[in-house]
């Protein structure tokens, strides 16, 4: 059986962290291991998460939870030690506030993607779909403006990240040996999922569209509330991968394209 690590960083977040646990606990596919991964939180998160672990050891449902609580240095250094934990064939980050559309979202997965169909270590660098966006209650706003292409590359990034974070399964083997730049501090996630797809790319993987929505995203996130500054990383980070005129090109073209 394929196996999911589902990471959820976590700081002070009790008012948006339930709605993320009862969707993964309410997942029927069986293969689920969900590390949590908190900045020593100093509200109730950790209560929370604690009584979550004990109703999880209880059930039937097949998931295992993790919890880690201990100060970190920013969400992407708290990302590198959910990768360093995570032991499952696929990895995604799904945060406080964010959650899985359904009850079916992972079985889908397998099933659109045919995991289970492909020798061994062969399966797809990475699997991929589509995000709503939500409020801070969880109810649906809108799809995410940002659509991913029916056919993904490394390169199609250029267009700016056209798959959310949280919408981005990586082959756990090859995130592993693809640590998040900590240079970075709301961009490091971009630069990250191209890194990811360059080395399916190597390898000679494929990269699965499973054509439907797979994660809800909340509005406002760390990157959301400090747009500018992320814009200026994600600049670097295009001009690292593309080089300098292809990113300029593409940054004019976004300008462009907000006033249409």
């Amino acid at each position: 059986m394929i196996r999911f690590s589902i990471v959820t960083i976590t700081y002070n977040a009790e008012k948006v962290l339930q709605r993320t646990l009862d969707s993964v606990r309410s997942q029927t596919y069986e293969g689920v291991e969900h590390l949590i991964v908190d900045g020593a939180s100093k509200d109730q998160t950790l209560a929370i998460v604690e009584q979550y672990k004990q109703q999880s050891d209880v059930s039937d449902n097949g998931h295992k939870v993790i919890i880690q609580s201990e100060p970190d240095h920013g969400i992407y250094d708290a990302m590198n030690k959910g990768l360093t934990q995570a032991s499952g064939d696929y990895i995604v980050f799904l945060n406080a506030g964010d959650s899985l559309p359904t009850a079916y979202t992972l079985e889908e997965i397998v099933h659109h993607c045919r995991l289970n169909e492909f020798p061994e270590n062969e399966q797809p660098g990475v699997l991929y779909g589509n995000t709503d966006i939500v409020d801070a209650e969880g109810r649906f706003l809108h799809p995410r403006r940002l659509q991913p292409p029916e056919t993904l590359t490394w390169r199609s990034f250029r267009h700016g990240m056209l798959v959310c974070h949280q919408a981005f399964y990586a082959r756990t083997d090859i995130a592993k040996n693809t640590q998040y730049d900590t240079r970075y501090r709301f961009s490091a996630d971009v630069d990250w999922c191209i890194r990811v797809m360059r080395e399916s790319e190597r390898m000679g993987l494929s990269l699965c569209n499973t054509r439907m929505v797979v994660a809800n995203y909340t509005e406002e996130g760390a990157t959301t509330k400090n747009h500018r500054a992320s814009l200026f990383e994600r600049f670097d980070v295009m001009r690292r991968h593309y080089g300098l005129l292809t990113t300029i090109a593409m940054h004019i073209w976004f300008v462009i394209r907000s006033f249409r």
